[in-house]
This record gives structure tokens, sequence and C-alpha cells, in this order.
């Protein structure tokens, strides 16, 4: 009876650790490549989406076996993309924003081949812009910019193999919501 209790105890125990065995860890380079959903740049009724915002990253994990050996942190670098017009009465601009920048993203694992994360983003939004239409004669408008922009966002890719996932990605960056692939290389 001893000897039962002893191997139950013990398939409970792989099982348990088998379900949080990470889906990433150290050494690990992701691609991640994604189409935004719900601009985080422009809104307001005049604002037509050009081009949908669209992003890529790539990611390396520079450690793991963090908090019970479910955690790891990468370090990475990103760019988004975006295009919107704002017209009024046959007379407006057209915007194109570029983010580029480093993020650092923290791991965790609750779900077998789950990796949930949680992370920043700090960069610069390259802006330029392009007036259409019948402008107003006299005036030299320019809204071409940039600066430096954050954003804080959190996520979760499933790994259909070793290396194919499929990700989902909420924040600030160049949308609120991005749906899309990520690779390991």
């Amino acid at each position: 009876m001893k000897n039962k209790a002893f191997l139950i105890a013990v398939m409970f125990a792989v099982g348990f650790f088998m379900v949080n065995a990470q889906p990433v860890s150290k050494g690990d380079k992701i691609f991640n490549a994604s189409l935004g959903l719900g601009s985080t740049l422009y809104s307001g009724s005049f604002y037509k989406g050009q081009i949908p915002p669209v992003s890529a990253s790539l990611e390396y994990l520079v450690m793991d076996d963090l908090i019970d050996g479910n955690g790891a942190v990468g370090l990475g670098g990103y760019i988004g993309f975006s295009s919107y017009k704002w017209e009024y009465q046959g007379w407006g601009w057209k915007y194109t924003n570029i983010i580029l920048g480093p993020r650092g993203t923290f791991h965790y694992n609750f779900i077998e081949n789950l990796d949930t994360y949680t992370g920043l983003l700090i960069g610069y939004n390259v802006v330029t812009s392009k007036e259409f239409g019948n402008s107003v004669p006299g005036y030299n408008y320019s809204a071409s910019s940039g600066g430096l922009i954050w954003a804080w966002y959190a996520g979760g890719r499933y790994f259909f193999s070793d290396k194919l996932a499929g990700l989902v990605e909420l924040g600030y960056g160049i949308a609120y919501l991005n749906i899309g692939i990520a690779l390991k290389l």
C-alpha cells in the first residue's frame, strides 16, 4: 500500500511539473508578427485607417527559472507601422506612423504550451504627414512630428508545435489589440 501511494504521489508530481513546463526558456529567439485592431494613435469621426496597424518584434530570452521555475525574462526590438487619413470636406492629411524601440518582457507560465507575458516598450514614434485636397490659401501647415513613446502590453502565445505559436497581445503600442503568429528561431 505504501508503494502504491508513493507511486501515485510521484506520478502526480511528474504530471504537475509537465503541465507547468515552460514553453520558452533562456536562449530562445522568438519572432512575432501581428496585425493590429483599434488605433492607439488616432480616433475621432474624421479619421479613417488607410493601412491597418502591423508590427513585428524579435525577442531573446536572457533569463529563466524565476519564481518557482515558471518565470523568464526576454529583451528585444520592436517595429510597428500604421497609416491614417484625416479628412474634412475634401481637405485633410495622410499620416504615417513608425514606432521603433527596445522592449523588455517578463514571462510566466500557467498552462502547458501557453506563454503568458507582460512588458514595457520604450521607443520613438516617427510621424510623417502629407496634406491633400484644397488647403486654405496663405497657410503653410506642417503636421510631421515624432517623439518618445512608451507602451505597456500583456499577451499570450499558444505553441501549436515546438516552433509555431499563435499570439494575442493587448496594450498601448501601435494598436490596442494585436493578433498574429510567433516563430521560435
